[in-house]
């Protein structure tokens, strides 16, 4: 909640400044000729860790009810695509809106902290983000915050010494982002970026499929979390 609330006043002190520079004299920061206005598209590279944590029993009347059975940093490598829009306002304030997707399995295991020979897996497939962003402009170089909706593509399994895999769930969560980076354009199409992001997924109810017919559908809340530090290429068009 405080990342929100400081992000949304960010937002609002940058809008400010975006239309009091479009109201008042046309100077801008950025060299004469060149502009960030436009649209772009592109690729990106990096590492992702955070955390599954809680992992608390929900099946009513089942072992361990309302407990928590422990958790496990996830991390792996990232890659993926990302595309986007910007205006850049007088006062060099620059206003967009970018989504990104990267394919990811990173992963993390955990053994139960209250049974025994029983183990706990996470493996995160896709992470995506439609956030908008907000910056300022030094000529060539961007400075910027961005902040919105996001969603993972996850995959939970639960297995024990003496069965393997005893379930599974696969499911897609959704919920919110916020970071920020630099960008450098280094010629009028080209520009390379490094940024972090910081996504939260809440804690979320995951119904688990049991892979044994003997076994019963399981119910268990997991708190997801990530971070992502990447860099990347974009192609800018249509300024």
């Amino acid at each position: 909640m405080r990342n929100q609330v400081l992000l949304g006043a960010m937002l609002t002190a940058l809008a400010n400044l975006a239309l009091a520079g479009d109201l008042g004299a046309p100077v801008s920061s950025a060299a004469p000729g060149f502009g960030w206005t436009g649209c772009y598209a592109g690729g990106h590279a990096g590492g992702t860790w955070g955390d599954s944590d809680k992992w608390i029993p929900r099946t009513p009347g089942g072992a361990f009810e309302g407990q928590s059975l422990g958790g496990h940093a996830v991390d792996g490598f990232i890659g993926g695509v990302q595309a986007g829009c910007d205006y850049e306002a007088a006062s060099g304030v620059v206003l967009g809106v970018a989504g990104a997707y990267g394919w990811t399995e990173a992963s993390g295991t955990h053994a139960s902290r209250l049974e025994t020979g029983v183990f706990y897996h996470s493996e995160i497939e896709a992470l995506a983000s439609l956030a908008g962003r907000l910056g300022y402009a030094f000529d060539r170089v961007l400075l910027y915050v961005e902040g919105g909706a996001a969603w993972e593509r996850v995959d939970y399994q639960a297995s024990t010494t003496m069965i393997g895999t005893a379930y599974r769930a696969e499911d897609t969560r959704d919920g919110w982002t916020i970071g920020g980076g630099g960008e450098y354009a280094f010629s009028e199409r080209f520009s390379a970026f490094v940024e972090y992001a910081y996504y939260d997924f809440g804690t979320e109810r995951i119904r688990l499929t049991p892979q044994f017919a003997f076994l019963p559908v399981a119910f268990v809340d997991i708190d997801d979390s990530s971070s992502v530090v990447r860099a990347g290429v974009n192609v800018r068009f249509g300024r």
